[in-house]
């Protein structure tokens, strides 16, 4: 298998925190088949260096990078372009893709709003 997917989120001192996280990482492995690692920007491990050098030596080489992020802060739109590029020319034979935030797509969107609105 070639293809694998990094969900990128923001990281927390708090070790919960990032239990949905790992919850979207399970769900998104089980519904694609494809080998998913979770990653974070601060505080907590993996980096996402680390996660993508770890399906590099899995022999993973198309990279989807997914921001599980809501929206377009600094982060994202500034610090994720510019560590992914800097992974790829460290990591010259990776296929790495950026995709936008996961909270901007519409679908998204409406099944957050739909959650919030049953209640």
């Amino acid at each position: 298998m070639s293809d694998g997917i990094v969900l990128i989120a923001h990281g927390s001192r708090e070790p919960r925190w990032a239990r949905p996280f790992e919850e979207l990482a399970e769900s998104v492995g089980k519904k694609t088949g494809l080998p998913v690692k979770l990653a974070f920007l601060e505080q907590m491990k993996p980096s996402l260096e680390e996660a993508i050098s770890t399906f590099a030596r899995e022999g993973i080489r198309s990279i989807r990078v997914v921001p599980v992020f809501l929206g377009q802060g600094g982060h994202v739109r500034e610090d994720l372009p510019r560590l992914v590029e800097a992974i790829g020319r460290e990591q010259p034979a990776l296929a790495l893709t950026l995709e936008p935030p996961i909270g901007e797509r519409a679908d998204v969107i409406e099944a957050i709003a739909a959650a919030i609105s049953s209640r």
